[in-house]
Order: structure tokens, then sequence, then C-alpha cells
């Protein structure tokens, strides 16, 4: 039994939470379009944005969820959905910066921190290590950022609400920025760490 867990976990390609994860990742570019589509000419359309976005987030919910209930983790869904969620992330960037909502200092810092892991991700492979899996507070700063950007979104208007999401979406982005930076810093010594005791043992 025990075995056969193991390949469903390994093995599986077309299961409900991949299947879920690959609608995620096919509605990045709808995202973008849909936030850039006033700088193109066309008519203002967050709402559809925060639609797709909020769909994201639930599918997103679900596709762990369901992949934990049913045995069906698989090493495809742990490369997909760390993936969607860094798109959505770029998209956001790309389009609140665009469109001027977002300051470009920020966007640069964001980047800045996952070009600095893809640089610790080629050390690791370097070595013989896989990627490490993403750790509590790297999960709890993508949580604080995508809550930022469609806060930070729906500010770009005006009243009462826009001023609201405005006060919460810069809340939400600074914790976001700070635990972002804080777990890549974390991933950095635990790379130092594994390269040291590589270099002990040799």
């Amino acid at each position: 039994m025990e075995v056969q867990e193991t390949r469903v976990q390994t093995d599986r390609v077309l299961t409900i939470p991949n299947i879920l994860s690959m609608a995620r990742l096919l509605g990045v570019p709808l995202f973008l379009w849909l936030i850039l589509l006033p700088e193109f000419g066309g008519p203002k359309a967050d709402g559809w944005a925060l639609l797709v976005l909020a769909l994201s987030g639930v599918s997103d919910y679900l596709d762990g969820k369901l992949a934990r209930r049913w045995n069906q983790i698989s090493s495809l869904g742990r490369i997909l959905d760390p993936a969607a969620d860094r798109l959505y992330i770029l998209s956001t960037l790309v389009g609140l910066t665009w469109r001027g909502i977002l300051p470009l200092w920020l966007t640069v810092a964001l980047l800045a921190r996952d070009l600095m892991l893809l640089v610790m991700v080629g050390i690791l492979r370097r070595h013989g290590y896989p990627p490490p899996q993403v750790n509590f507070l790297g999960k709890a700063a993508t949580f604080n950022l995508m809550y930022a950007f469609p806060l930070l979104l729906l500010s770009d208007g005006d009243g009462w609400l826009a001023s609201l999401a405005e006060v919460f979406g810069w809340a939400f982005a600074g914790w976001g920025t700070t635990l972002y930076w804080w777990a890549g810093i974390l991933y950095v010594v635990q790379v130092r760490r594994l390269v040291k005791a590589d270099a002990v043992a040799d």
C-alpha cells in the first residue's frame, strides 16, 4: 500500500489538482491583459481582473487540499503550484507598475529577491541538491502579497472603498515584502550551510 501511494504521489500527471494548477496558469495572461487593457485604449476591466485573481486563489487552495486528501501529490504539482504563484505575482507587478499604481522601487525589490533565489537554486543544483520546499515564512509572504495586489488595484479609483483598499493594500504590501525578503535570506543561509558542509566533507 505504501509503495502504491508513493507511485501516486510522484508519477501521475492528469490529476484534478494538476488540472486546477494548469487552469490557474492559463489565467495568468488573461489577468495581465485585463489589467493593461486601459493602457491600450480599452475600457477599465479591473473588476474582471479581480475575479480572475479570486478564482486563482480558490483554485490554489483547492489543488493543495485535494492533492493531500486524495493522495495525488505529484512531482508536476510541486512545480506547477509555485510556478503559478510566481507568475501571478510577476504579472501583477508588471501590470500595476505599468499603470503607475505600484512604485518602481518596490517592483525592483521583489524581482531582485526572486533573482537571488534563482542564483541559489543554481548553486544547489551544482552541488547535487534539489530546491528546498517552500517554508511557512515564504507561504506567509506570498499570502500577504496576493492580498496586497488586488487591494492596490481596487484603490485605483474614487470613493471610500478605494481609500480603504489603499490603506489595507499598502499594509499587506509592506508585510509581504518584508517576509518575502526574510524568507529569501533564510533560503540563502540554508544554501550556505549545505555548501559549507559539502566543502568540509571533501
